[in-house]
Order: C-alpha cells, then sequence, then structure tokens
C-alpha cells in the first residue's frame, strides 16, 4: 500500500503586534519606541488607576510608575501572551504596593505650618458656621424673647433694667429669656 507523500507545513510565524515590536526596540535604545507606548497607553493606564484610587494625581503618578517598570522590564520582555495582559500585570503590581505602602504609612506628612494653617482655616469656617446659625435662630425668636436675651448676654443687664427697658413685668422677662435660651440651644445643638 502507498502512502500519500507527507508535505511539512513551516510553522505559523508569530506575528509581533506593535508594542511588543516597540518594546524590543526600547530594549535595543529606541527612545522614540518608548514615547509610541507611552502615548498609546497612557490614557488605558490612568483611566484604569482612577477607577481604584478615585485621584487623579495618584492614577497619573501610578501611569508614570508602571511605564518605569515596563522601560526596566523591556531588556527582559518574551511575548507569551498580550501585550495588554503584560502592561496590566505591571500596573496591578503597581496598584497592590501603593496600597501596601499606605497601610505601612496611613499618614501623609504634613508641613506642620501648613496643618496650622489648614486648622486655622476650619476654625474660622467652623465659627462663621455657627455665627450664621446662631444669627438665624435669634431672628427666629419673637421680638421680646430676642431683645431680652440680648440686653441679658451683650449689655450684661439686669432682670430689673430688662423689664425696665422693655415696659414689662420681671416675671415676663424670665419667661422670655428662659423660652429663648430653651429654643437657642436646641437650634445649635449640632455645635454643641
Amino acid at each position: 500500500m502507498a502512502t500519500a507523500p507527507q508535505h511539512k507545513t513551516a510553522p505559523t510565524p508569530i506575528v509581533e503586534d506593535i508594542d511588543s515590536a516597540c518594546l524590543r526596540a526600547i530594549a535595543d535604545g529606541d527612545r522614540n519606541a518608548f514615547a509610541s507606548l507611552v502615548e498609546r497607553w497612557q490614557v488605558h493606564l490612568i483611566n484604569f488607576f482612577y477607577r481604584s484610587t478615585h485621584n487623579r494625581a495618584d492614577a497619573e503618578d501610578l501611569a508614570q510608575e508602571t511605564f518605569l517598570d515596563l522601560y526596566r522590564a523591556a531588556p527582559r520582555y518574551t511575548a507569551r501572551g498580550t501585550f495588554s495582559a503584560f502592561i496590566f500585570t505591571l500596573a496591578r503590581r503597581r496598584l497592590i504596593d501603593s496600597y501596601r505602602k499606605r497601610s505601612r504609612r496611613p499618614l501623609d506628612l504634613i508641613d506642620p505650618n501648613d496643618y496650622f494653617m489648614q486648622q486655622q482655616a476650619d476654625q474660622a469656617n467652623a465659627t462663621t458656621d455657627i455665627e450664621e446659625a446662631f444669627h438665624r435662630a435669634l431672628a427666629s425668636l419673637s421680638e421680646n424673647q430676642r431683645n431680652a436675651i440680648l440686653m441679658l448676654q451683650q449689655q450684661g443687664l439686669s432682670y430689673d433694667e430688662i423689664a425696665l427697658a422693655l415696659d414689662a413685668s420681671i416675671s415676663s422677662v424670665k419667661t422670655w429669656i428662659h423660652r429663648a435660651r430653651i429654643h437657642l440651644r436646641k437650634e445649635l445643638k449640632d455645635f454643641a
């Protein structure tokens, strides 16, 4: 029985994608190839990191660090899978490293002067908020209650002097002041 002649087929050549070719060129010292990779992958990496960090500056920093890792890996790169899988493996490692660094150093270093200035700004904002709430609460008082409490607290008048100024009895002045205090406490309880 005769067998048909067997033809040997040449192995299918692996077609190298443009990014893998650029990485090989980087290993050979071609800086333009690196610029080309950065241009093609920068937005993808920044978006990847931004979805995890929710901070644009951190995402840009992590993308830059990933490109440095890519540059360093160029001489030993061999295409085993897709280039995108390779670059996102580097990116994922960089992200994990950043999480580890943060967990070891939970607080960012702050210049004491910046901290003091921020603390003063926060106190000023809090004071402004309290003052606004206080003025709203005062405005919501009846005219007799508002006048009585202001004469007592701001002017330092006695109950007798307030009663005389408002042409009212001392017991009325005491009632107005008591009700004003209750109302102000209730309105300003969030600031206590």
